[in-house]
């Protein structure tokens, strides 16, 4: 999940809003031409003030606009599935990379030139590893 930081520009927040009122309305009306009917007339409300030049006045209509959005938000709203609070968000495991180390050569063979590529990149690492950090010391064990 990516936190916008900096300054957002007010072109930018009218888009936010608008797609945010968009998906309100999604999450609002299941059919798909009564959520047409009600996108439509919601553009109509975005474009009559598209002109506004004045930056005091467009500042408070986006703020009666997250208002309002804040007030008619649905109760239980639609979730992509892999989105945060979906219901497949992070059910997919991905393995760590060593598991790589514990494939069968018959099953090395069929990819020959990645697991080459692998090796020599393994190398270079413990190269620049120990070029950093030293080499390691074996702990005798009891």
């Amino acid at each position: 999940m990516s936190v916008p930081t900096g300054l957002v520009s007010h072109t930018r927040k009218v888009q936010s809003l608008y797609k945010r009122a968009l998906r309100c309305l999604e999450a609002w009306y299941d059919r798909r031409e009564i959520y047409r009917y009600y996108a439509v007339l919601m553009r109509e409300r975005f474009d009559q003030n598209k002109d506004v030049k004045d930056m005091r006045i467009a500042k408070e209509l986006i703020t009666q606009g997250e208002q309002e959005l804040f007030d008619n938000q649905h109760w239980h709203p639609r979730k992509f599935p892999d989105s945060p609070g979906g219901v497949a968000y992070q059910r997919e495991v991905i393995p760590p990379d060593w598991v790589v180390d514990y494939w069968h050569p018959l099953e090395k063979a069929q990819y020959p030139e990645y697991f080459a590529r692998r090796e020599q990149r393994k190398r270079e690492y413990i190269k620049l590893w120990e070029k950093k950090f030293g080499k390691t010391q074996s702990v005798p064990s009891h």
